[in-house]
């Protein structure tokens, strides 16, 4: 049932009943309250806006005559099938357009480097441990939990990290939290805004997008084939680096051990500083071993480390984890505790249960060998065209970039790709800084089949020569 969120004045010059008609009326025509709702009563409806019911009453029977609703015997009000009224109701107001009013383009292929593939999502496992966790009538997880998140899936998350990635930890340190941006926000309480954060341009735009909304004053370094160039670094005057240097996002370079150490001594001479390890897809790498965590070889507690759970089971999951240096876990306790952890403690549960039983690492097996499959089709179709300049980022994550020639700007070639129904993301959109790249487009392959993957590659190669 649609419940109105009126606010009522009783000194404009229309009547109250009038009042209710035009928001009911503007509510069907801008599709917010959908055909077949149920709207409530005229004595629920006065007992919601503080009317009577006779004026109630008299706005249904506005919205009836004009035929936004219908009345259904014994139950009720529904909204009618208004199909163009939205259109027909801006045109007889006269006013602009403020609403997009189209649906959005649909492609025939996305190449996307940010899904992953969910049509081998265990969906029956997820199911079977959802039921155990909600049949053992588990009281407690319907109360409030830890405000850094169930001890027992810090404990379990803890023995992944040091055994999959390296990390030397305490389950102390880890915080839960559903997202990378609230872990972000929460970062942000319990450093201050007082820091500038350095990141590579390309880079994550999302995260530097949050953390300017925060309030931090950002600067740009320049990359190298090795990453981030700790001499820029320096040169920024920042005091904490943002690093991917396990798989660099969208550029795909995986940090060298010189580079590593050259970044540790960097936080380590300078008095508060910090690194944040951001290692969002680590688990899926093709060809040799794991690269190990920066946090491991991090020596004087200086690594913040943010990992999530959205590329390696699914983005809906929602849970991300933070890994804080010793001398910040003071801090923590004196800010970050009043803050709530975000995620639900039976969601945790059924993590933990996943991850303890074996089912996770199963899972990612399962998904390194298909992503692999999918990135040698790829990488197959992509390397016979002659556009073509450099291929960068193979052999890690789900997505890679192709360095174009010059013949065409990569602005021509993200069009004609869309005009033939190919969704291509330009590397100027990761861009922060107003540095020249040469023309480069990334290629995600994650949500997208085999055959699939053959097929937009082939329209790729005809549109673009």
């Amino acid at each position: 049932m649609y419940e109105m969120m009126l606010r009522l004045e009783g000194k404009r010059e229309r009547n109250l009943y009038e009042q209710i008609y035009e928001y009911v009326k503007g509510e069907i025509q801008r599709g917010n309250i959908r055909c077949g709702e149920r709207l409530p009563s005229t004595r629920l409806l006065a007992q919601q806006l503080g009317v009577s019911r006779s004026t109630a009453q008299l706005a249904y029977e506005q919205l009836l005559s004009e035929g936004y609703i219908e009345a259904v015997p014994c139950k009720g009000y529904f909204v009618c099938q208004v199909e163009e009224l939205y259109d027909l109701g801006q045109r007889e107001s006269g006013g602009e357009v403020r609403e997009w009013k189209g649906e959005e383009k649909k492609w025939l292929y996305d190449f996307t480097p940010s899904g992953i593939d969910l049509e081998h999502f265990p969906y029956s496992v997820w199911r079977k441990l959802y039921r155990e966790v909600l049949q053992d009538d588990q009281r407690e997880l319907f109360h409030l939990g830890d405000a850094k998140g169930e001890i027992s899936l810090r404990e379990t998350i803890c023995q992944y990290l040091h055994q999959a990635r390296g990390v030397r930890l305490q389950a102390s340190q880890v915080i839960l939290g559903a997202g990378n941006d609230y872990l972000q926000m929460l970062l942000s309480r319990m450093l201050g805004t007082g820091y500038r954060i350095a990141m590579e341009s390309p880079t994550y735009r999302h995260a530097y997008d949050i953390f300017q909304r925060l309030g931090y004053e950002c600067r740009t370094v320049s990359m190298d084939r090795y990453g981030m160039s700790v001499e820029e670094l320096r040169l920024s005057g920042a005091d904490i680096a943002y690093v991917m240097p396990s798989h660099q996002y969208p550029m795909g370079v995986v940090m060298p051990i010189k580079r590593r150490q050259e970044l540790l001594q960097w936080a380590a001479k300078g008095e508060g500083r910090y690194i944040i390890e951001d290692d969002y897809d680590s688990e899926f790498r093709y060809g040799g071993k794991p690269i190990p965590s920066l946090q491991g070889s991090d020596s004087h507690q200086r690594v913040i480390y943010i990992g999530t759970f959205s590329k390696s089971i699914a983005p809906s999951i929602r849970i991300s984890y933070l890994v804080l240096p010793l001398p910040l876990l003071e801090r923590y306790e004196q800010v970050g505790r009043s803050f709530s952890c975000t995620v639900s403690r039976t969601d945790q549960r059924v993590l933990q249960y996943f991850m303890e039983r074996g089912y996770f690492e199963r899972h990612l097996n399962k998904m390194r060998a298909l992503y692999k499959s999918k990135h040698d089709v790829l990488l197959a179709e992509v390397k016979g065209m002659k556009s073509v300049r450099r291929i960068l980022g193979e052999r890690s994550g789900v997505h890679i970039l192709l360095q174009m020639n010059g013949e065409m700007s990569e602005e021509e070639r993200i069009l004609r790709a869309e005009q033939a129904g190919v969704k291509v993301y330009p590397l100027s959109e990761y861009c922060i800084d107003q540095r020249r790249y040469e023309p480069t487009v990334i290629l995600g392959y994650a949500t997208m089949t085999e055959e699939e993957i053959q097929k937009a590659a082939g329209i790729l190669r005809e549109v673009w020569g």
